[in-house]
């Protein structure tokens, strides 16, 4: 079963590494990881394109808020199951996609 995450984000380079380390670290491996970027100027942009290999669709452009980039999300979710996970969060260990 592929599970989807979707993560919404936007000048979030204070965070965004942990979230995105949450997800590789998962021990379930089939994800489908989905970043939604409202064009962040802060450096969060580069980050996500350096680790690019860990997300399976990465689209940074213009939105209208949080609950707009999570429909896109859910528009390019391949997932069995969608999830969301923002930017500003993280998995508390290792197993969780593997318990969901």
């Amino acid at each position: 079963m592929k599970i989807s995450i979707i993560t919404a984000t936007y000048n979030s380079i204070s965070t965004v590494e942990n979230c995105l380390s949450s997800v590789i670290e998962q021990t379930y491996k089939n994800i489908d990881h989905v970043v939604i970027d409202g064009l962040s100027t802060d450096g969060t942009l580069n980050f996500l394109k350096k680790n690019s290999k860990y997300i399976s669709t990465l689209i940074s452009q213009p939105d209208n808020g949080i609950y707009d980039a999570m429909n896109k999300g859910i528009g390019l979710a391949k997932g069995d199951v969608i999830g969301f996970l923002n930017s500003d969060d993280f998995y508390a260990n290792n197993k969780i996609i593997e318990r969901v």
